[in-house]
């Protein structure tokens, strides 16, 4: 049965027109249409552009055509081949632990070209209910931040808290400022429970107790506990290690971290609580020594670093699509052993000579890819903490291995079921076989073609199935896509910019 498409939306304008007491005249006036041309629209009998559906919106007050309520959705047309060149942008991970240690400073933070992500949006929400004062400066995602005197926690927005997993990187710098606080329990990717437990042991030692009930962290703080000796992390997480990190620079006194991560984004948080004032040893090592200060109140302008992981997304972009790109401000550091994987692969490419990011300190490269004949490697592909493999770069092997000839074996040992995601790409036309709910061993070459897929709910492997759907012929369709948002700006439409046909689309 046809719907009446053009009639509900009639009967949607005609609604909020009454509700807002006004006649077809008059909002006719306020469109600089006819009253006709409005009859006309209400009864259903009018083509509307979309421009003109959120005039109208505007002009009601009331938004006829939820942009940005409704699920978002991507139709790709394949295979693609790509070309020209593209910039990597900022870290993701770097910026949301930016964020979460302006927290630490009394002062005004500026930090240079955030990624102006989803997840990003949550976090400045949450912040904001807390009375910090936030703005975005130019066109380039400069970001000013101006915390107030007092944070007032009972105001935290609970539902933007809740759909952000980084919510959980408060506590280090929030204990220095409360002795008591509930910070709401953390969303994010759906990957399995990552427990609060590893956050306990960084920050005990600083006389933090946390309490999770009632889906919220009850935080108790001991002010005479600080650490009497190296505070040694069970597990080399990234967050974990950025907590421990934002509770020692507020800590007057000398903390040592052992196991950390010298992942990017800890790098990154390292050179900022730097330019605060904060002396760290070790940087880009797994002991930290840190000496902290009593109190911090500096105007700061600080620049984080590029994304490797959005740089090997571009990258796998180009490799199963044949294609020959130009990926400008790639940080070579933290990709040199994926490059060198897909060396063993029989990947061809070109890297200029090395520069410095914009934070003074990161090696940066432009790559020029070119289209390899790809064969399996002979060991399995598994993730470990930096300098290894990337553990959010792993996924893009999936792809990459369905175009290589032979056998591959990923092993994905860190996430509970992410690897199971990956098995969409038999959707597509893909060989992947789950050995268990960390292996997979997948078959390639494949001739990818075209099928409609809901979005995994897992960040990284859905991108994995946008990057196939470039590779696959015909037309493909990746349904509700707000978990890719959360951690890429705009990847459709720069994708497009390299010459991808994918397009933006909303169920009414």
């Amino acid at each position: 049965m046809a719907v009446d498409y053009k009639g509900r939306i009639g009967n949607l304008i005609r609604d909020a027109r009454k509700h807002r007491g006004l006649t077809q005249a008059q909002l006719a006036d306020l469109l600089s249409t006819s009253q006709s041309a409005i009859n006309r629209i209400e009864k259903g009998h009018q083509n509307l552009s979309l421009e003109m559906l959120a005039r109208i919106g505007e002009a009601l007050d009331s938004e006829i055509v939820a942009l940005g309520a409704g699920p978002t959705h991507l139709r790709v047309q394949g295979p693609t081949t790509l070309s020209g060149s593209i910039d990597v942008k900022t870290s993701k991970n770097a910026g949301v632990a930016l964020l979460c240690a302006s927290l630490l400073n009394r002062g005004r933070t500026t930090l240079r070209k955030v990624a102006r992500i989803e997840e990003v949006n949550r976090l400045l929400e949450v912040l904001n209910s807390l009375g910090v004062q936030t703005r975005w400066i130019g066109n380039d995602g400069d970001l000013e931040i101006v915390p107030p005197k007092e944070f007032d926690l009972s105001q935290i927005n609970e539902e933007a808290a809740r759909r952000t997993r980084s919510v959980i990187m408060f506590l280090g710098p929030l204990l220095h400022r409360a002795d008591a606080f509930e910070l709401p329990y953390a969303g994010g990717c759906n990957l399995g429970t990552r427990t609060v437990e590893p956050h306990m042991t960084a920050l005990r030692p600083f006389g933090l107790e946390v309490k999770a009930t009632d889906g919220m962290y009850h935080a108790h703080v001991n002010k005479a506990v600080e650490p009497t000796r190296p505070i040694v992390l069970t597990e080399r997480g990234d967050t974990v290690t950025e907590n421990a990190l934002m509770a020692a620079a507020l800590h007057p006194g000398e903390t040592i971290i052992r196991n950390a991560s010298s992942n990017y984004m800890v790098q990154d948080l390292c050179f900022y609580l730097q330019k605060l004032g904060v002396q760290i040893e070790g940087v880009g090592t797994t002991t930290l020594r840190i000496t902290g200060l009593e109190t911090i109140d500096v105007d700061v302008d600080y620049a984080p670093s590029e994304d490797p992981i959005e740089a090997m997304s571009l990258l796998a972009a180009a490799i199963v699509t044949k294609s020959s790109i130009t990926i400008k401000r790639v940080p070579i550091e933290f990709l040199e052993i994926e490059l060198a994987v897909l060396e063993e692969m029989n990947f061809h490419y070109d890297r200029s000579e090395e520069y410095v990011a914009r934070n003074g300190h990161t090696r940066l490269v432009d790559l020029h890819t070119k289209p390899s004949q790809l064969i399996a490697p002979l060991d399995k592909i598994h993730p470990m903490p930096f300098p290894g493999l990337n553990i959010d770069n792993l996924p893009f092997f999936a792809v990459i291995a369905a175009v290589a000839e032979g056998q591959t074996f990923l092993h994905d040992w860190v996430y509970e079921n992410r690897a199971i995601y990956l098995t969409e790409l038999t959707k597509l036309g893909g060989q992947v076989k789950l050995l268990d709910p960390h292996r997979v061993m997948i078959e390639g070459p494949t001739s990818f073609s075209g099928a409609e897929l809901v979005c995994p709910p897992a960040l990284r492997p859905a991108v994995v199935i946008l990057l196939a759907m470039l590779a696959s012929k015909g037309t493909s369709v990746l349904r509700s896509t707000y978990v890719i948002h959360r951690g890429y700006e705009d990847l459709a439409e720069r994708l497009n910019t390299l010459g991808a046909n994918i397009e933006t689309f909303r169920d009414i």
